[in-house]
C-alpha cells in the first residue's frame, strides 16, 4: 500500500482493488483488527477493517438499503430491531427511518470502530444519538445466546468470516438468534460473494434452512467489494419477501437503491446460485402475488 492508493487483495490473490487517496485520516489497531479512515479522491471517505474495504460514502447506501428495507417491509410492524456489528452506524440509520421501530439494540463488539464512525463519518453515524437506539459495546454471540427481549427482526451486518466476525457463520449463533426472534421474527445476514465466497454462502444457506422455515438468498451491486455483486441470506419463521410484502408500505419515502420493484428483482439470483444452493432455498410465489 503506497502513500496514494488504498489496495485490497480479493480472496484467492488473483486481483488487486486500488482506491486513490488524499489523505489516511483515521488508523488505529483495536483488540481485534486494524481500523483505518481515509479520504479517496473519488468514493469520499473509506472505512476498511484489517486492509478490507467496508464502506464508502459514494456507494455505501447501496448495501445499507438492501441489508434493512428488504425484512423491515416485510414484516407488517416491525418494532423491536437486533443489529449485531454495523459499527459505521448505516444499518440502524436505516432502520430508525421505519416509524413503526420503537427500539433497536445495536452490538458492536469494536469500540474503535464505532468512535472512527463518530468522528469522521457522520453520513452513517448521523443516528448514534437517537433516543431509539441502545449501542452495546460487547460480543454478539454472546448477546443473542443471553437475549430476553424479543426481536421482531435481527439484522447481522458483519464483516466478512474471518477475525472477529468468525463466529457469525455457525449454527450455534444462529439457533440462538431463532430464539431471541418473534414467532413471524426475520434474520437478515451479510452473506458474502458468490464468486469468491460461494462454499461460505452454501454453508450459510444450509445452516439457516435446517433452522428456520423459509430461507432465501438476495443480491445486490455495488462499486467497493471484489466482483461486485454480492449476496444477503434471509430466513423467517413465517413470513415471505414476496407473499407478504405491501408494496404500498414503500410509497412516499425517498430512497438511494431500494424501491418496491427491487424487493421482487433482488431474489431473482443468477441460474447457476439456484443449481448450486437448490437444496436449501425456499420456493417463491409468482410474483406480486398477496395473501
Amino acid at each position: 500500500m503506497s502513500n496514494e492508493w488504498f489496495e485490497e487483495i480479493a480472496p484467492g490473490g488473483d486481483l488487486i482493488m486500488k482506491w486513490k487517496t488524499s489523505k489516511h485520516l483515521f488508523s488505529k489497531k483495536s483488540p481485534f483488527q486494524q481500523v483505518d479512515i481515509y479520504e479517496t479522491t473519488g468514493y469520499g471517505k473509506l472505512l476498511a477493517h484489517d486492509h478490507v474495504v467496508m464502506a464508502t460514502e459514494k456507494d455505501e447506501f447501496i448495501y445499507h438499503d438492501m441489508i434493512t428495507h428488504v425484512p423491515l417491509f416485510t414484516h407488517p410492524n416491525p418494532k423491536n430491531v437486533l443489529i449485531i456489528g454495523g459499527g459505521d452506524g448505516g444499518t440502524a440509520r436505516e432502520v430508525l427511518r421505519h416509524k413503526s421501530v420503537q427500539h433497536v439494540d445495536m452490538v458492536e463488539i469494536d469500540p474503535v470502530v464505532l468512535d472512527a464512525a463518530r468522528e469522521w463519518l457522520p453520513q452513517t453515524s448521523c443516528e448514534f444519538n437517537n433516543p431509539k437506539l441502545k449501542l452495546h459495546v460487547a460480543d454478539g454471540v454472546d448477546f443473542v445466546k443471553k437475549a430476553t427481549m424479543k426481536y421482531d427482526v435481527c439484522i447481522v451486518d458483519s464483516s466478512d468470516p474471518i477475525g472477529p466476525a468468525t463466529p457469525l457463520f455457525n449454527i450455534d449463533f444462529y439457533r440462538d438468534v431463532f430464539n431471541c426472534l418473534t414467532d413471524d421474527g426475520i434474520v437478515v445476514s451479510q452473506c458474502e460473494s458468490p464468486y469468491y465466497h460461494n462454499e461460505m454462502q452454501k454453508t450459510m444457506l444450509g445452516i439457516l434452512s435446517q433452522l428456520f422455515p423459509k430461507t432465501h438468498l438476495y443480491g445486490y451491486t455495488n462499486l467497493s467489494y471484489p466482483g461486485g455483486y454480492w449476496g444477503f441470506s434471509f430466513a423467517s419463521k413465517k413470513l415471505c419477501p414476496f407473499a407478504d410484502f405491501d408494496a404500498k408500505r414503500t410509497e412516499g419515502w425517498d430512497f438511494q437503491y431500494y424501491h418496491a420493484g427491487l424487493q421482487f428483482g433482488a431474489f431473482q439470483i443468477p441460474s447457476f446460485l439456484k443449481k448450486l444452493y437448490a437444496e436449501y432455498l425456499t420456493p417463491l410465489p409468482q410474483i406480486g402475488v398477496k395473501k
